[in-house]
């Protein structure tokens, strides 16, 4: 028994009698905020905030720092608990999720990645496996973990330490591990951070495509030009309100943009595609 197996044990003890997910239309709501509150050190992170992470869509979640994205993202995959307000995952309020069942549904890359052990990158990418252990979709792991490795371009150094690893390497690996999962609602957090010109549109581009097969993608951006390019929706965040939502030509308008950011910024079509560019107004 191997060491990724025995961990596995550990954190989900038997896969017998779960309720594995099933199919979702799209347009079903994954997850649902709904007057949500959350108060962190006295302070309100969240002020009765509602939103929906849809089946097909990628949402991303913009806002200047300080305005409760990450805080948003958390509290979606139930990471945190709502002072007041509901979250709701996959229809059932969040916390009525056992551990297990909850890691079937949804997956979350945080902002950074630590491990203290020295597991190599196929190890780190095989424990997005884990939920799955002692079900029948266990026979895929292999086949899951290779594919994860592949589209996050991860795999030509599978055997090497993940703590030799690059920051940008590691937040791949990371992704990747997030991918092997196979969960049908995916939650990350300002996974471009650390990445190359490349590598950030490869992540979109990933994002795009577990839309385009059915999932509910939700990601903390603070580039607001891969948001306008690859979200369906955007939802703006300012000092723990929803400023707006909707799709990214709607809502990106240079008056308020200016007024979250506070920082002038002209907002114009891109000439090919037609998608917000945004600059910010210079002297």
């Amino acid at each position: 028994m191997g060491m990724m197996t025995r961990i596995a044990e550990r954190l989900f003890p038997s896969g017998r009698g779960l309720a594995l997910p099933g199919t979702f239309t799209p347009g079903d709501a994954l997850a649902e905020a709904s007057e949500l509150v959350v108060r962190l050190g006295g302070r309100e992170v969240l002020a009765g905030v509602s939103l929906s992470a849809r089946a097909g869509e990628v949402l991303a979640l913009v806002g200047p720092n300080g305005a409760g994205k990450s805080t948003l993202l958390a509290a979606l995959a139930a990471d945190i608990p709502a002072d007041e307000g509901v979250v709701r995952v996959c229809g059932r309020p969040a916390e009525e999720w056992p551990a297990r069942e909850l890691a079937l549904r949804r997956s979350v890359l945080p902002q950074a990645a630590a491990l203290s052990f020295p597991f190599t990158v196929e190890d780190v990418v095989r424990m997005g496996r884990a939920p799955w252990a002692g079900t029948a979709l266990e026979d895929d792991d292999e086949q899951v973990v290779r594919e994860a490795m592949a589209s996050t371009e991860v795999g030509e150094f599978a055997a090497r330490p993940f703590s030799a690893l690059s920051g940008g390497e590691r937040a791949r690996v990371a992704l990747a591990r997030v991918l092997a999962q196979r969960a049908p609602l995916l939650l990350l957090d300002e996974p471009t951070a650390a990445l190359d010109l490349r590598h950030q549109e490869l992540v979109l581009r990933i994002c795009r495509e577990r839309a385009g097969a059915g999932d509910a993608v939700v990601v903390v951006l603070h580039d607001l030009g891969l948001a306008a390019a690859y979200a369906d929706r955007a939802a703006v965040l300012h000092g723990g309100a929803l400023a707006v939502e909707g799709p990214p030509a709607d809502v990106f308008t240079g008056e308020l943009l200016s007024e979250v950011y506070r920082q002038p910024v002209e907002v114009f079509p891109h000439p090919r595609t037609g998608a917000p560019l945004i600059t910010p107004v210079r002297t």
